[in-house]
């Protein structure tokens, strides 16, 4: 659980509001708010970066950073627009959210700018589409066919 003067300290500073596990900040004072993490409170260790797809809501993305010294995680957590599905890279701040990002961008298709290397990571290069999207169609030409009851058990 994120220590109280933490939340506290993003909340006066950035805009933050309370969420699980952390905090919510505006996308425009992200970065603002990772450096302050990084280097005024000590969540020095970049766990993961990940998005929610919210529908019509648009999407969700979740930085998680550690105080080791503390054990102490927190979630940073941003909602961005389904039209405009675009927010500042964490990369610059903190290097391990490079290869995090790219999942993000090739599962969801959330754009990182100033992102160091925003190459897809996972799919190939000419996949249409973003496989982790609500809005995914399943029967993909790329020979997605989801599993039925006659396929369950069967030696592959």
């Amino acid at each position: 659980m994120p220590a109280a003067d933490v939340v506290q300290a993003l909340a006066t500073a950035y805009g933050a509001t309370e969420a699980p596990l952390g905090v919510a900040v505006p996308a425009d004072r992200l970065i603002e708010a990772l450096r302050a993490l990084r280097d005024r409170h000590g969540y020095r260790y970049y766990v993961l970066s990940t998005a929610v797809d919210r529908g019509d809501d648009g999407f969700e993305i979740v930085h998680l950073v550690r105080n080791l010294d503390a054990g102490d995680d927190l979630a940073v957590r941003v909602a961005l627009p389904k039209d405009v599905p675009e927010i500042d890279s964490a990369a610059p701040v903190y290097a391990g959210a490079d290869w995090q990002e790219r999942e993000v961008l090739d599962l969801f298709g959330v754009a990182f700018r100033h992102h160091p290397d925003p190459r897809r990571i996972l799919m190939p290069d000419d996949y249409e589409g973003h496989p982790l999207r609500k809005d995914f169609a399943m029967d993909t030409p790329w020979g997605y066919r989801p599993a039925t009851r006659d396929d369950a058990g069967k030696d592959a």
